[in-house]
């Protein structure tokens, strides 16, 4: 991995992290303030619904079709010409996002009929999930038009804006529950807050765009030999993010159909599962897409693998610990982050269910993006998609076939296992292709992060009860302090036993020094800009 590599996925990585720390305290609020049962249920259906088409049209479908083809405008075409491809794609967008809203609004109920058809059997949880939903949706739009201003900064090495941007999110509903009194309901209040962080995240978006000088908004789309191509890597993204969100979607249905507070344990076990997801998955994939692009496209396909395994090696390393910890103590977790206000002892136990259940899966999703990346950086978005649909297809028949006897525990067990099967297979056929090699590196970091975690998980499984003692006897708290005294001592436990077995397999730090540039590749890519 070469320097700029490195800066730039610790930047990445850094506001991500900020996101997601910023993102604890908002769900730590919303936890006391709206707990776990039928107000929480109809904000979180009106929070998820369009975050779930922002999933679809946006983010990994948009990105894997719009960075490599701009990209390849940009180092073939010049300046110019990429800008206004950008324009084009940017016009195209925000017209296709402004019919899908003005559909949203106008047929709400019968959106929240279809995707949370359990809703309706109580008409006050249905009736405060429209109103909400309303106020909402428009976020879409916003957060639309982010993606692609995050893809053109991202194509030109500057990431740190994008990365930043959902802190706003954050920090707009904390502020309206601060205010909350002001509203019907707390509710309300975080709905208007998700709007409000919508403007502000696009407002944000288009001046880092401006000042990067990459800022381009309208222009006349033409039929181009460039939207051709964008549209030919688009619609099979499209369809294998659908994939994927229709198994969330299943979840948002299958879920409302769960007692009150169902809804609510799939969301707080969700949140923290995204963690990790967030900081070190997407945060990988993010950085490893354009340079594993501009790597291939230059003719170093050396250093795209090498890219590749360092940073798989870099995620398996800082996600195995959270694996022990959601799947040893997830009880301990739920009872020390969100067990106070209205959040009782067991919504703790039914949300820690289903965070035992994700944390099977989270190794395979923090890794799924880095995978990937060895099919987009080539412009092949059509076979992630077919192996999407049929993780999708598995992920789908163990939901449906876990949902009565283990509720909101039995869809996280289908997502996990359909995670495994989607990156199985995606490991599989890039290592047929030669579009990724497992290197020597990787399987040393693999058999070191699997040491660690045994003895991380030993510990975490009989210290639990001396740490929640120890809690009790220094004072009140007990739940958050033990588990903070968890994590700091179990940090030591695993980053020790993982360096020392480093050590032992033969792995110096001098083997993980930036690599250097090929001539071939220096010339292709960018300096790394600072947003």
């Amino acid at each position: 991995m070469n320097a700029g590599l490195v800066r730039n996925l610790l930047s990445v990585g850094g506001f991500t992290l900020l996101s997601r720390v910023t993102g604890f305290f908002r769900d730590v609020m919303l936890g006391a303030i709206l707990g776990a049962g039928a107000l929480a249920d109809a904000f979180y259906i009106a929070f998820r619904l369009p975050n779930h088409f922002r999933a679809i049209f946006g983010e990994g479908a948009f990105n894997a079709a719009y960075v490599p083809t701009y990209s390849r405008v940009l180092e073939t075409e010049g300046t110019q010409q990429a800008k206004h491809f950008s324009a084009q794609i940017f016009t195209l967008l925000l017209a296709s996002q402004i019919i899908l809203l003005a559909l949203a609004l106008m047929f709400t109920r019968t959106l929240i009929e279809w995707l949370a058809p359990g809703l309706t059997e109580d008409s006050d949880k249905f009736a405060q999930a429209v109103i909400m939903t309303r106020i909402t949706f428009p976020y879409l739009l916003c957060v639309t038009l982010v993606t692609l201003l995050a893809g053109t900064l991202n194509a030109h090495g500057r990431f740190a804006a994008a990365a930043f941007a959902p802190v706003l999110l954050n920090l707009s509903i904390m502020a309206l529950l601060a205010v909350a009194f002001l509203f019907p309901h707390a509710g309300i209040a975080a709905a208007i807050g998700i709007l409000i962080a919508g403007v502000l995240e696009l407002w944000l978006m288009v001046e880092a765009a401006r000042r990067a000088g990459v800022l381009a908004i309208l222009a006349r789309p033409g039929l181009t030999a460039d939207i051709r191509q964008f549209f030919k890597a688009f619609l099979p993204a499209v369809i294998g993010s659908a994939g994927v969100q229709i198994a969330l979607f299943a979840d948002t249905i299958i879920g409302s159909m769960l007692p009150t507070g169902g809804i609510s344990s799939i969301y707080y076990a969700d949140r923290l599962y995204q963690l990790p997801i967030g900081v070190i998955g997407i945060a990988a994939g993010t950085v490893l897409l354009p340079e594993m692009s501009r790597r291939f496209s230059s003719g170093d396909d050396a250093g795209a693998l090498d890219a590749q395994n360092r940073t798989m090696a870099f995620t398996i390393a800082l996600a195995a610990p959270f694996f022990v910890a959601f799947t040893v103590i997830p009880e301990a977790i739920m009872r020390g982050v969100f067990m106070r206000g209205v959040f009782t002892a067991n919504d703790a136990a039914a949300s820690a269910r289903v965070l035992g259940a994700y944390g099977l899966g989270l190794l395979a999703i923090v890794l799924i993006r880095s995978a990937v990346a060895s099919f987009q950086a080539r412009g092949d978005t059509t076979t992630p998609m077919m192996i999407s649909l049929g993780a999708i297809a598995i992920n789908l028949c163990i939901k449906l076939a876990l949902f009565h006897p283990l509720g909101a525990q039995g869809l996280a067990i289908g997502t996990a296992a359909g995670a495994w099967v989607n990156f199985s297979l995606l490991v599989y056929l890039a290592t047929r292709r030669g579009d990724m090699e497992i290197q020597t590196l990787l399987q040393r970091v693999l058999i070191a992060a699997f040491a660690a975690s045994a003895l991380l998980a030993v510990f975490a499984w009989f210290a639990m009860d001396y740490l929640h003692a120890f809690a009790a006897y220094i004072g009140g708290h007990r739940d958050l302090l033990a588990l903070v005294f968890a994590g700091v001592a179990g940090a030591v436990v695993y980053f020790s036993a993982f360096i020392a077995m480093l050590y032992a397999l033969g792995v110096r730090p001098g083997h993980l020094r930036p690599l250097r540039r090929s001539s071939n590749a220096a010339s292709s890519v960018p300096p790394s800009g600072q947003d």
